[in-house]
């Protein structure tokens, strides 16, 4: 008995993208304000698609536009991601133009700042780098998120996903991103050359001569608000736009976008871990708070890591064994406890969308939107010019 080609599936029943998509794994106040965004009829970044076979016509509020479910998918990708490219290209921008505009106009008004052109670090006055580090390091995030709200028009519990709270997806994910940051610690904890701080908390200038203040109020600003800030542009509007897609697909391009937007090759892993754990427990959670916590973990991780490797004593070694094996146990201890949860109520975690077009053929038509395609050919560059210089 041969099996029909999932072309003629559809081709035999009524296909409606927006209702047939799975609305069981977030709440009902989530789901509706998600629904309600799809069907608006102004909205151009919206997978919608409505077929009736016996009549033959194409219905998606906009008119006649395309006549097939993959065409329709496509035409939403392209201006999806033709939207989130621009972001992203505002983020390069910002962090390698307009950065050295900045400090190139306070160093000619008499400010004592300044920048190597080689290695993109910041010298000078205290309050000078200080000042420059935070307002560059927040402008390149904030202003392109607010840019993917603004287009995207999303609704606020949808943009920024708060509206159920399971602890099961927040244990889970503090226990999985503790034992990644363990294992990403130990080649530098064990490393004979102590590590700038930059290095650490990709910071642009070096920030060794700090005052101890400023050390704090730096390390403040980078752990919790450049954490929130971080995940309300990628697991905000970005994730949240993607999901209509697939919870998958989603995941996948708001991962590959964080890696794009990397500063050093030495970010890429930890960049992928962060946001795959963090997208997980978001999902798992129902809210963007775990995405934070997964990343101020994360800061925090790499923080205590530059003070231990800081201290010139023979307890340096110690101190650091303590503190990988704590992380490690205390991860573990929460996975399998999580675990034990998740066996007593299951509950559904990603929602797999899939029509004509497969998961690899969503992602790679994606990468070929421009500018997204300029964004990722530009990094990649980038990343390849840093690493041999």
């Amino acid at each position: 008995m041969s099996v029909p080609e999932k072309t003629d599936d559809l081709n035999k029943r009524k296909i409606n993208v927006i209702e047939e998509y799975d609305y069981s794994t977030q709440s009902k106040s989530y789901s509706n304000s998600f629904k309600y965004w799809r069907k608006q009829k102004e909205n151009p970044f919206s997978f919608s698609f409505e077929m009736n076979p016996k009549e033959s016509i194409y219905v998606d509020g906009r008119g006649f536009m395309v006549g097939s479910v993959q065409a329709a998918e496509k035409e939403a990708l392209i201006r999806v991601f033709y939207i989130i490219g621009v972001a992203a290209l505002m983020w390069i921008v910002i962090n390698n133009v307009f950065s050295k505009l900045l400090i190139f106009v306070m160093s000619l008004a008499g400010m004592n700042i300044h920048f190597n052109s080689f290695t993109d670090s910041l010298y000078g006055g205290h309050a000078e780098t200080v000042t420059v580090s935070v307002v560059i390091n927040l402008a390149k995030i904030m202003i392109p998120a607010l840019y993917l709200l603004f287009r995207f028009r999303l609704p606020p519990n949808v943009s920024i996903m708060n509206s159920r709270h399971d602890s099961q997806g927040l244990i889970s994910a503090i226990g999985m991103i503790l034992v990644c940051c363990t294992v990403m610690s130990l080649p530098s904890l064990y490393t004979d050359d102590i590590v700038e701080v930059y290095s650490f908390l990709r910071l642009n200038t070096d920030v060794s001569v700090w005052s101890q203040s400023e050390f704090i109020l730096y390390s403040v600003f980078h752990v919790l608000i450049l954490a929130a800030a971080e995940e309300l542009f990628f697991r905000g509007a970005m994730f949240a736009v993607l999901r209509q897609f697939g919870d998958k697909f989603a995941v996948i391009m708001t991962t590959v976008t964080a890696v794009l937007l990397a500063d050093k090759v030495d970010d890429i892993i930890p960049t992928i871990l962060v946001s795959l754990i963090a997208s997980y427990g978001m999902l798992r959670s129902g809210s963007i708070f775990t995405a934070i916590v997964v990343n101020i973990i994360h800061r925090m991780n790499m923080l205590a890591i530059y003070v231990i490797e800081s201290d010139s004593s023979n307890e340096m070694i110690v101190t650091g064994n303590v503190l990988m094996l704590f992380m490690f146990c205390f991860g573990t201890i929460l996975i399998l406890f999580s675990w034990l949860l998740s066996k007593m109520r299951y509950k559904k975690t990603f929602v797999d969308v899939t029509y004509e077009l497969s998961l690899k053929d969503k992602v790679l038509h994606s990468l070929k939107v421009f500018p997204y395609s300029a964004v990722a050919a530009i990094s990649i560059v980038y990343i390849i010019v840093r690493a041999v210089l």
